[in-house]
C-alpha cells in the first residue's frame, strides 16, 4: 500500500511543483494525503489538457489503442473532444482509410445499425467468407474494420450502411470508376500510378474522332466507333492499328485512359506512332443499351464483323498497314475472352492480342481451342488481377500457351476487376507490341 501512495506522490510532483515554486512552499513539506485527496481532480485536468503524441503512433495497432483508450473516457464532452482530435488529424493528413504497410484499418463515423466494407477483396460480396463487417467502438460513432493487403495492392470498395446503402467512403478522396460510376479506392502504399495515364502539357497530341457508323451485314445493325490517330498524321504511312472492345470506356480518361497513355508514349518515342480503332458496344439510338453480352462472349458474328467488315473500313479509310502482326485486338474482362478469340479464328488479319482479365470461365471452351489447335502465328499479352479476379482461368491459359511455345507477356496484379488495373498494363502491353526498338 506504501508503494501505491509513493507511485500517486510522484505522479503528482510533476502536476504541482512550479505552483508551489511558485507560493514559495517546499513540496517537501505537502502532506502526502493532500495529495492523495487531489488525485482524481489531477486525472481530469491531464486528460483535459492532454494531447494526443500521432508521431508516437507507428502502427495501425497503435491507432486502435489510442481509439480505444478515447472510448473508456467516462465524461461524455471529454471523449467527444478527444475522437474530434484525431479523427480531424486523420481527416487533414487523408489518412483515412488507414494504412500502414500491409496493414488497413477501415473507418466510418456516423450512427448506423450496421456498416460493412465490400469490394474487390470480397468478390463484392461473392467471398462470404471474407469478414466485411465492421464493428463499432463503443461509446463512440466509429466503426472500424481490420485487413491485410501486399503493400503494392490497389482495391475498389464501397461502404454498406445499413445492409442497404451503398456508399463512397466520404473520408477517401481517392475514386476509381467504372461502367457503373465510381467506388472509393483502397491504395496500399508501394502501389503508385502509371504517370503515362495523365494527360501531359507541352507535348504533341493525337486526334480522337467522333463517332463513326458502320451498317453490318453479318449484325444486321450500325455499330459505332470512334478512330485515334496520332500527331503528324499526314506525313505518315503503313501505320499499325489497335483494335479496342468497349472502345467509349478505354477511351474515358477515369477509366481505360488509353488517348492520353498513347499520346505520352508516342511523344516520348517509346512506341511506334500507331492508330486506334475503339469500338462502342452501345446501342448508337440508344446508348443505355448494351450489347456487350451478346457481342463479345464467343460470338462469330460479331467477329466477322471487326476482322472483315470494320478492318477492311479503316483500311480503305486510313494509311495503315495491312499485315496481320501490325494489327491488334485489345479487351478487358468480356473483351479480353473476345480478343482470344478472334485472334483464334482469324489469325490472318490479328496477329497481336491484349487480353486483360479475360472471363474465360464465361465460355471455356476457349481453352480448348487454343489447346487442340497448332500454334498459331499470334503474339500474345495477358494479364490478371490476383484478388478475386479472373487468375484461375488465366493461369490455366497461360500453362496451354507456354506449353505450345507462344511468344506471351504475362502479368499478375494484386487488384480487382477494375479499371485501375488495366489501365496500370496498358504502357507494359502497348510497349511489348510496338516499341520502337
Amino acid at each position: 500500500m506504501c508503494a501505491f501512495f509513493a507511485d500517486k506522490y510522484l505522479l503528482l510532483q510533476s502536476v504541482f511543483i512550479k505552483m508551489c515554486r511558485f507560493i514559495r512552499i517546499s513540496l517537501n513539506k505537502l502532506p502526502l494525503f493532500i495529495a492523495i485527496v487531489m488525485l482524481p481532480r489531477v486525472s481530469v485536468f491531464a486528460q483535459k489538457t492532454a494531447k494526443i503524441h500521432f508521431n508516437m503512433l507507428r502502427t495501425v495497432s497503435d491507432y486502435f489503442q489510442k481509439f480505444q483508450e478515447i472510448s473508456q473516457i467516462q465524461d461524455t464532452v471529454l471523449r467527444q473532444k478527444q475522437l474530434n482530435h484525431i479523427w480531424d488529424f486523420l481527416q487533414k493528413h487523408k489518412r483515412i482509410p488507414l494504412v500502414i504497410q500491409d496493414s488497413v484499418m477501415f473507418l466510418y463515423r456516423g450512427n448506423a445499425d450496421s456498416v460493412f466494407f465490400v469490394g474487390d477483396f470480397s468478390g463484392w460480396g461473392r467471398n462470404r467468407k471474407f469478414q466485411t463487417k465492421a464493428e463499432n467502438l463503443p461509446g463512440t460513432d466509429v466503426w472500424y474494420n481490420f485487413q491485410i493487403f501486399p503493400k503494392d495492392a490497389r482495391l475498389d470498395y464501397k461502404v454498406v450502411v445499413n445492409k442497404t446503402n451503398w456508399i463512397l467512403d466520404p473520408e477517401n478522396p481517392h475514386q476509381q470508376w467504372g461502367g457503373n460510376g465510381p467506388n472509393s479506392e483502397l491504395r496500399m502504399p508501394d502501389w503508385k500510378p502509371d504517370e503515362n495515364t495523365f494527360s501531359k502539357k507541352n507535348i504533341k497530341k493525337g486526334t480522337l474522332s467522333d463517332n463513326f457508323l458502320l451498317n453490318s451485314k453479318n449484325l444486321g445493325y450500325p455499330v459505332q466507333y470512334k478512330v485515334y490517330t496520332p500527331s503528324g498524321y499526314s506525313k505518315l504511312q503503313n501505320l499499325p492499328v489497335l483494335y479496342v472492345t468497349d472502345g467509349h470506356e478505354y477511351a474515358d480518361e477515369r477509366m481505360g485512359a488509353l488517348i492520353n497513355v498513347l499520346d505520352n508514349l508516342i511523344a516520348n518515342h517509346t512506341i511506334q506512332p500507331l492508330m486506334a480503332v475503339l469500338i462502342d458496344p452501345r446501342n448508337p439510338d440508344t446508348l443505355d443499351i448494351n450489347r456487350r453480352m451478346t457481342e463479345l462472349p464467343v460470338n462469330e458474328k460479331y467477329a466477322d464483323f471487326v476482322a472483315l467488315e470494320l478492318v477492311s473500313q479503316i483500311d480503305k479509310t486510313y494509311k495503315t498497314d495491312s499485315s496481320a502482326n501490325r494489327r491488334a485486338i485489345l479487351g478487358t474482362s468480356l473483351g479480353g475472352l473476345f480478343a482470344a478469340y478472334l485472334a483464334n479464328r482469324h489469325s490472318d488479319k490479328f496477329g497481336l492480342a491484349g487480353i486483360n482479365s479475360p472471363a474465360f470461365w464465361y465460355r471455356e471452351q476457349i481453352l480448348d481451342m487454343y489447346e487442340q489447335q497448332e500454334r498459331l502465328p499470334l503474339k500474345i499479352y495477358m494479364s490478371t488481377g490476383v484478388v478475386m479476379d479472373t487468375e484461375v482461368f488465366a493461369r490455366k491459359m497461360k500453362e496451354i500457351l507456354d506449353k505450345k511455345g507462344y511468344p506471351l507477356k504475362y502479368r499478375e496484379l494484386n487488384e480487382g476487376h477494375s479499371w485501375g488495373n488495366w489501365r496500370q498494363t496498358l504502357t507494359e502491353m502497348l510497349t511489348y507490341f510496338f516499341n520502337t526498338k
